[in-house]
């Protein structure tokens, strides 16, 4: 639900959006670490927020890391 999103962010598409791991936290709503590979040896992690039920909003890329290695370890940013 977040790839647009992203793909407007870095003004580029991605063939490949796969999600290979993911950590929450709990805040009002809820943040999800996402790694997610996008082709080749390349992955992104991605910071998705997911406001409280009652507010009825949209899942919303908060922000994101580029760059990163199937080796990197998903850590909370």
């Amino acid at each position: 639900k977040v790839k647009a999103q992203l793909e407007e962010k870095e003004g580029k598409t991605f063939d490949v959006f796969t999600a290979v791991e993911f950590k929450t936290q709990v805040v009002a709503g809820t943040n999800y670490f996402i790694k997610v590979h996008v082709g080749n040896d390349e992955f992104v992690h991605l910071r998705v927020f997911r406001s409280l039920p009652q507010e009825n909003k949209p899942l919303s890329l908060h922000s994101y890391q580029s760059s990163k290695a199937k080796h990197d370890e998903l850590a909370f940013f």
